[in-house]
């Protein structure tokens, strides 16, 4: 069924003693905003759980495969929407970029492809696939409260090579670091077009996916470097019409979260220590849905 509404929202969730999104280029140090001490976990980290988790429920089969996951060769995939298609690749022109095939193509990429119908692709490499632009969309998550990054020295009992056994004269330890956050709580806000979802085929089931893919996701993800994660809550925004009847930043402003008053003097480190709410009430179930 196709989507006749937009939809906004409001994703909350937290970590507990791990790091929930590292930086490779600093060591893989939690990512923070160097001006406030916020966390800050990108939106692709989120895109990937969610990937990760459609693809364990739908066991990687059309019309729920993953156009990119790990060790995947996107060009391949491009070429695999041809063959379907019936069109032979294998002459020069073929080569070139498929002709004028690209919006058959793109439009099997999207019946086929999940994430590509979610958040879209650039499919132009090689065997040209063309370009979707996906309906849902992610900010980054920031944490409500600044954090502090700790670092952990850890040792592994065995080392890697006999050369290191012989330096070490039998010892055989091997000193390592992580990284981990106490606690922080972080928010992300989404938005799905309607317009967008059915230019690509992303559909009212397709939409239920992605919320109980919100809800499951860090069940499925679990790591010793990201501690506990959990999800907490999830404020949907339903609008009345396709186009959407009211700005985002006014829906999102209407929800609220607050230190409580009992321990604002200690650092948090559980989400009891926070209050959400919606228009001054409190928000106890995971899932709220608010039409506007």
């Amino acid at each position: 069924m196709e989507l006749k509404k937009r939809y906004d929202f409001i994703y909350l969730f937290d970590v507990k003693d791990g790091n929930p999104n590292g930086d490779p280029d600093a060591g893989n140090l939690p990512r923070v905003d160097a001006e406030t001490g916020n966390g800050l976990v990108t939106d692709v980290c989120l895109k990937r759980k969610v990937r990760n988790y459609v693809g364990l429920v739908k066991d990687e089969q059309p019309p729920y495969e993953i156009y990119v996951k790990e060790k995947a060769v996107l060009n391949n995939q491009h070429e695999r929407a041809y063959k379907a298609l019936g069109i032979d690749l294998s002459g020069d022109e073929g080569k070139r970029k498929g002709g004028d095939k690209t919006e058959d193509a793109r439009k099997w990429m999207c019946q086929n492809f999940y994430d590509v119908r979610t958040f879209g692709a650039v499919m132009s490499t090689g065997v040209n696939c063309g370009q979707v632009r996906g309906p849902i969309q992610l900010t980054f998550a920031r944490s409500i409260d600044p954090v502090i990054s700790s670092e952990h020295s850890i040792t592994r009992m065995a080392v890697t090579t006999e050369k290191e056994a012989e330096k070490q004269g039998g010892d055989n330890r091997t000193m390592g670091r992580k990284f981990t956050i106490p606690y922080g709580l972080y928010r992300t806000y989404g938005f799905i077009s309607a317009p967008l979802a059915n230019q690509t085929g992303f559909s009212e089931e397709d939409l239920t996916l992605f919320w109980e893919a919100l809800q499951n996701m860090f069940e499925h993800d679990r790591s010793a470097a990201r501690g506990l994660m959990s999800a907490q809550r999830l404020i949907i925004f339903e609008h009345a019409s396709f186009m959407g009847n009211k700005p985002a930043q006014e829906l999102f402003d209407r929800v609220t979260v607050i230190r409580r008053d009992n321990d604002k003097e200690l650092p948090a480190r559980d989400f009891s220590a926070y209050t959400i709410s919606l228009d001054g009430k409190e928000l106890r179930e995971f899932k709220t849905v608010v039409s506007t």
